[in-house]
C-alpha cells in the first residue's frame, strides 16, 4: 500500500499522465488574448531601474482586435513591483532612460509614424519631443543629457543632390523631369503638364500621375516590402534634438546613405554607425562598415573596412577605447555565420572575439568595466547568455541553461532579462553577476500555472550519412496509458530557424493542439540554426530530400519510442519554409491523415521573382535559374512539381499582403489541386503579411489555429475520455 500511495504521489507530478486530484484545464485558443510578452528593454546608469515595453492584446465591444504596447518602470532590486508609466490604446516603444535617470525618452506612433517623447519620472505628463517630418526613431541620449540623437526614414524624393549611382530608368537621365513628391500643391499645379503637348509635357503629366502612385513606376531590384510594393528608396538618417523647449533638429548625417544602429561615443564627441558608402544603388549593396562621425564637426570617415565582411551593431565600451560590433563573412553567402570583433576606436586591426565558437551571435553588449563582453547565441533547443573577454577567449556559458533568453541589457554588476520556459512563457528577472543567482521581477503570465502543460521531451536520432538530429516530443494533455493518440508532425521554417522548449514562438500553438488531445513532434533538422555552422550548410541545393528525411525520421523514432502515438493517426502542418517542407513531404510519402501548409513556396523559380527573400535563392542553390545546371536543381526541389503524387487532404493559408513568399505561390499549389481533384480548402487572410501567426492581428491568429485543428479534426479518432 505504501508503494502504491509513493507512486500516486509521484504520478501527480508527471505531466499528462494521471489525472488524479487534477483540477488544471487545458491551454484554449483563447488564452492568446492573455499571454503578456515584454521587450525592448534597457536599464539606468546606476542599475538601480529598468525599463521595457509590456505588449498585451485587446478587443473592443465590436470584434475588433489590437494591441497594447504600455512603458514600464522596473525596480531591479525586486523590492516593488513592476510600475505601468503609461496607459491607454497606445503603442510606444524603446525607452531610454536621461544619464541622470530622472526621465524616459521613448517613441509613440500614431498612424504609423513616430515620434520621441520625454517622460519625466518625478512626476508629470508624458510630452512630444521631437515634430520630425518623417517621423523619429531609436533615441539615444548624449551622455550629458543635453540631446537626443534619433534616426528618421527619408524618402530619396526630399533629399538634395544627385544620386552616386547610374539611374535605372533606361533611356532617361536625371533632372529631365520635375520633382513632383518634393514639391508644395501649388508648385506641382504649375507644372503639372499636359497628355496632349509636347514629349515635354507628357512626361511632366506621366511624373505627376506616378508622384500619386497611379501609377507606380518600379526600376529597382527590391520592390517588395512586406505588404506592399516599394517603388521609392529611403534612407536612415540622423538627426541631434536637443531637449530644450521649443528647439530645433539638426540633421547629423544625410544624403543618399544609410547611417544604422548609431550610438554615443562615453565623452558625446563622436558617433558609430554601420553603413556603406553607396557607388551603385542601394539594393545591390549587401554589407556595411563601420563609420564614425563627429559630432562638433560632422565629419564622418570611414574607420573600418573589413573586406569580404558585412560589419553592424557597433558600439563603443565604457571607457570609450573600443568598439564591439558584429561581423557576418560574404564569401560563402549560404546561411553565414555571425559573429563578434572588437577594434580600436582609432581603428586598425579588427580582432574576433567568438574564434572557435559555432554558434550565431544574437544581442551583444560591454560589462561596466568594458573588460567582458555579454551574448546571447541559439543552441540545441534554447537562448543562452554567454560571456566572452574582450581581449577573446573562449566563450564561457553564463546563464540561461534549459531556457530562452529573449532579451537582456547589462549595467554594472546585474543583467536585466527576459526569458521563455514551458511553465513561463515570457517574464522578466535579474540575475547578479558576484553570486550569479537569479530574481523574478515579474509574473505577468501567472495564470498560466492554473492551466495543464505538456512539457517537451528531448531525443536525439544519428542519420545513415552520421548527422545528428534533436528532436522533441509532446504528450497531449490528459494522456492515458493504453490509449492511442493522433499525432501531429510540425515543422520550422526559416529554414535555418530553430525551435526548442525554450522558443516562445510556439508555446501557445503546441499548448493548444496538445490540450485538443493532440501528441506533436518537432525537430531541428539540417539547415537549422543552433547547432554549428556545418549543420546550418547542410541543406545547400537540397531543400527536399535531406531535411525531409531527417523530420520524418524522427517522427520513425517517436512513433517507435511510444506506444501511445497512433502511426494511423498522422497529421503535418508547418509555414514559410514548413509550408514548402509539408507540401515537399505529402507529394513523396502518403501517411499523413491530412496536412495544413502555410504562407509556403512550392516553385522556387516563381519565388525567386516573387518574393521579398528571393535572395535565398542565389545562397541556398548556389545561382539563378538561368545559371548552367541550376535551373534543373530548382526544378528538382520545387515541390509544384511533384503535386500529382499529392493526395493527402491539404489546407492551404496565406495572408494577403504577404510579400515575404508571395501569394502567388499558394494560388499555384491551390489551382494545380484543384484541376487534379485532389482534396484541397484554401484559406486567404486580409490585411496580413508572413508574420501572421506571430504578430498579426490576435483576432485572425486565433482563426488561423482553429481552422488548422477544426481540418484536423475532420480526420480524427480521439480516445473516449
Amino acid at each position: 500500500m505504501k508503494q502504491l500511495i509513493r507512486f500516486i504521489i509521484l504520478a501527480a507530478f508527471l505531466p499528462g499522465t494521471f489525472s488524479f486530484g487534477q483540477d488544471k484545464t487545458p491551454i484554449k485558443a483563447g488564452d492568446l488574448m492573455r499571454l503578456v510578452t515584454i521587450n525592448q528593454m534597457t536599464t539606468s546608469r546606476d542599475g538601480k531601474f529598468g525599463a521595457g515595453v509590456v505588449n498585451r492584446k485587446a478587443v473592443k465591444n465590436d470584434n475588433e482586435y489590437y494591441y497594447t504596447r504600455h512603458l514600464y518602470l522596473f525596480d531591479l532590486s525586486g523590492k516593488e513591483s513592476p510600475k505601468q508609466l503609461t496607459f491607454g490604446d497606445r503603442n510606444d516603444g524603446t525607452p531610454q532612460f536621461s544619464p541622470d535617470g530622472t526621465a524616459l525618452a521613448f517613441t509613440r506612433t500614431d498612424n504609423d509614424r513616430s515620434q520621441i517623447w520625454i517622460l519625466p519620472l518625478n512626476g508629470g505628463e508624458a510630452y512630444p519631443l521631437t515634430k520630425a517630418e518623417f517621423g523619429a526613431s531609436r533615441p539615444r541620449w548624449s551622455p550629458d543629457g543635453k540631446k537626443i540623437l534619433y534616426q528618421s526614414s527619408v524618402p530619396r524624393h526630399s533629399i538634395q543632390g544627385n544620386i552616386p549611382w547610374t539611374y535605372e530608368r533606361p533611356g532617361r537621365q536625371p533632372g529631365d523631369e520635375p520633382n513632383f513628391k518634393g514639391m508644395k500643391p501649388d508648385e506641382k499645379k504649375k507644372l503639372a503638364g499636359s497628355p496632349d503637348g509636347n514629349l515635354t509635357d507628357v512626361r511632366f503629366w506621366l511624373a505627376k500621375n506616378a508622384s500619386e502612385g497611379n501609377p507606380r513606376v518600379l526600376v529597382r531590384q527590391d520592390i517588395q516590402a512586406e505588404l506592399g510594393l516599394q517603388p521609392d528608396e529611403n534612407f536612415t538618417h540622423l538627426f541631434i534634438q536637443p531637449i530644450e523647449k521649443d528647439a530645433k533638429a539638426e540633421l547629423l548625417a544625410g544624403g543618399f546613405q544609410d547611417y544604422q544602429s548609431a550610438e554615443w561615443s562615453p565623452d558625446g564627441k563622436s558617433i558609430v554607425y554601420a553603413s556603406k558608402k553607396l557607388d551603385q544603388h542601394p539594393d545591390v549593396e549587401e554589407d556595411n562598415d563601420i563609420w564614425v562621425i563627429e559630432v562638433g564637426t560632422k565629419t564622418a570617415s570611414e574607420l573600418l573596412h573589413w573586406e569580404n565582411n558585412d560589419l553592424n551593431n557597433p558600439m563603443f565600451s565604457p571607457d570609450g577605447s573600443k568598439i564591439l560590433f558584429r561581423f557576418r563573412p560574404m564569401l560563402n553567402r549560404h546561411a553565414p555565420p555571425t559573429k563578434l570583433a572588437v577594434v580600436s576606436a582609432r581603428g586598425g586591426v579588427p580582432t574576433e572575439i567568438t574564434t572557435g565558437f559555432d554558434r550565431d551571435v544574437n544581442n551583444s553588449i560591454w560589462s561596466s568595466d568594458s573588460k567582458t563582453i555579454f551574448f546571447s547565441a541559439e543552441s540545441e533547443g534554447y537562448v543562452p547568455v554567454f560571456q566572452v573577454a574582450a581581449g577573446g577567449s573562449k566563450p564561457e556559458l553564463l546563464m540561461g541553461a534549459g531556457a530562452g533568453i529573449n532579451e537582456f541589457t547589462v549595467a554594472n554588476d546585474k543583467i536585466f532579462f527576459v526569458r521563455t520556459t514551458v511553465q513561463e512563457p515570457w517574464e522578466a528577472g535579474v540575475f547578479q553577476l558576484k553570486d550569479k543567482s537569479i530574481r523574478m521581477l515579474t509574473a505577468f503570465n501567472g495564470w498560466v500555472k492554473e492551466k495543464a502543460l505538456s512539457e517537451p521531451k528531448a531525443f536525439q536520432i544519428t542519420r545513415p550519412d552520421g548527422t545528428p538530429v534533436q528532436y522533441w516530443v509532446m504528450e497531449p494533455i490528459g494522456l492515458k496509458p493504453g490509449s492511442k493518440y493522433p499525432v501531429i508532425l510540425n515543422i520550422h521554417g526559416g529554414p535555418s530557424a530553430m525551435w526548442g522548449p525554450a522558443i516562445f514562438s510556439m508555446w501557445h500553438e503546441f499548448q493548444t493542439e496538445a490540450g485538443w488531445g493532440y501528441g506533436i513532434v518537432y525537430c531541428n533538422p539540417r539547415g537549422s540554426g543552433g547547432y554549428g555552422d556545418k549543420f546550418k550548410k547542410g541543406n545547400f541545393q537540397d531543400w527536399g530530400t535531406g531535411p525531409a528525411g531527417d523530420i520524418l525520421s524522427s517522427l520513425d523514432e517517436a512513433l517507435k519510442n511510444h506506444s501511445w502515438m497512433d502511426a494511423n493517426q498522422l497529421f503535418v502542418e508547418g509555414g514559410s519554409y514548413a509550408g514548402y517542407m509539408v507540401s515537399w513531404i505529402i507529394g513523396h510519402d502518403q501517411r499523413f491523415k491530412a496536412a495544413n501548409a502555410q504562407r509556403g513556396v512550392y516553385d522556387l523559380t516563381t519565388f525567386m521573382g516573387e518574393g521579398n527573400a528571393w535572395r535565398l535563392i542565389p545562397t541556398h542553390f548556389g545561382g539563378y535559374p538561368w545559371s548552367p545546371g541550376i535551373g534543373e536543381i530548382l526544378e528538382r526541389n520545387s515541390p509544384i512539381n511533384y503535386v500529382d503524387k499529392i493526395n493527402t487532404p491539404l489546407l492551404i493559408i496565406h495572408g494577403d499582403q504577404d510579400l515575404r513568399t508571395g501569394v502567388i505561390q499558394s494560388e499555384m499549389l491551390y489551382k494545380s489541386l484543384k484541376i487534379l481533384n485532389k482534396p484541397v480548402e484554401y484559406i486567404r487572410y486580409p490585411k496580413e503579411g508572413h508574420e501572421l501567426t506571430r504578430s498579426g492581428n490576435p483576432g485572425r491568429m486565433m482563426d488561423h489555429l482553429l481552422r488548422v485543428i477544426e481540418f484536423f479534426e475532420r480526420y480524427a479518432n480521439h480516445p473516449k475520455p
